[in-house]
């Protein structure tokens, strides 16, 4: 480490439900993250009543590995929730929360960690890249709606599946679906800037069939429902200004797959409208969620 520079600690919070099948390969990413200016303090899995056997292998793995801790829930009651459990056990001032169904490159935690040296940053946040197969239309929507994503975060930041921010409060709403959405909410509450690292690779896995991706779609328009009306926030993809430009741009660079296009927005809009449908006649808020089980192992990916 070049000691001129600022020495940047963090504190990383991965939480976990049922996810035996990617948190060794997980929490091996984050132990040979190539560092520079950022050291990890320590590596929190908060883990809500697994089933599968996550628990006995995150005891296994740190039984050598002191900087990984482990939190257990009894029993489930939300992602934000346990959000909460790693801030209140956190001894950094910026804190990473990472999803246990992700994968981060090896310069990953180095990228959204430095930006911090700057104070008026208050969050920053990597770029999701699905493992999924682009042969078939889901995966094609899936691939699709990420690279909206970065199209749309590269404009007006949108954050999400691995974040970093600093620790200005203990805790986030408890009956948020979307936590890094309230998180952004609240940073910039906090007059802080966001930041995307479009160069910071974070791996994840879409739905890989057509139930599970409604599923997953409108328990997230749900949510952000529920975020426009408790914290007044509305995200970047909730503009339709944005939307419209990002579309643009898409149609401008992959011309021959105008119908593909199309098909996924109107899927898309298919889905806001159940959630829609689920806020504002059922009232429902989904801060704890039926898993999307296709999601979760990124092995079966490209």
């Amino acid at each position: 480490m070049d000691h001129n520079l600022q020495q940047l600690d963090v504190s990383i919070g991965v939480i976990v439900y049922n996810e035996a099948g990617n948190i060794l390969n997980l929490l091996n990413a984050l132990e040979e993250q190539n560092l520079s200016t950022v050291s990890i303090q320590e590596i929190i899995v908060v883990s809500s009543a697994c089933t599968d056997g996550t628990d006995d292998l995150v005891r296994e793995h740190m039984e050598d590995h002191p900087k990984v801790k482990l939190i257990t829930e009894p029993e489930r009651r939300g992602k934000s929730s346990a959000i909460n459990m790693f801030l209140q056990n956190a001894v950094s001032s910026i804190c990473i929360i990472e999803s246990g169904d992700t994968i981060p490159a090896r310069d990953t935690v180095e990228k959204m960690i430095s930006p911090f040296a700057n104070p008026v940053i208050g969050m920053t946040g990597a770029r999701p890249m699905p493992v999924n197969h682009e042969d078939n239309f889901i995966g094609y929507a899936v691939h699709l709606l990420w690279r909206l994503h970065h199209r749309m975060a590269t404009i007006s930041p949108k954050l999400g599946e691995m974040v970093a921010f600093r620790k200005l409060f203990n805790e986030i709403p408890k009956d948020s679906a979307v936590d890094e959405a309230s998180i952004e909410a609240m940073i910039r509450d906090r007059h802080k800037e966001l930041k995307y690292i479009g160069d910071a690779m974070v791996y994840n896995k879409g739905p890989e069939n057509l139930k599970d991706f409604i599923k997953q779609r409108r328990r997230i328009e749900t949510g952000h429902l529920w975020l426009k009306r408790m914290q007044n926030y509305t995200v970047a993809s909730q503009k339709s200004d944005i939307l419209m430009q990002i579309l643009k741009e898409e149609i401008r660079e992959y011309p021959s797959s105008i119908v593909r296009i199309f098909a996924v927005m109107f899927l898309e809009q298919y889905c806001r409208l159940l959630g829609k449908y689920d806020f504002y006649v059922k009232k429902r808020n989904p801060f704890t969620w039926d898993i999307a089980e296709s999601t979760k192992n990124l092995n079966k990916g490209a």
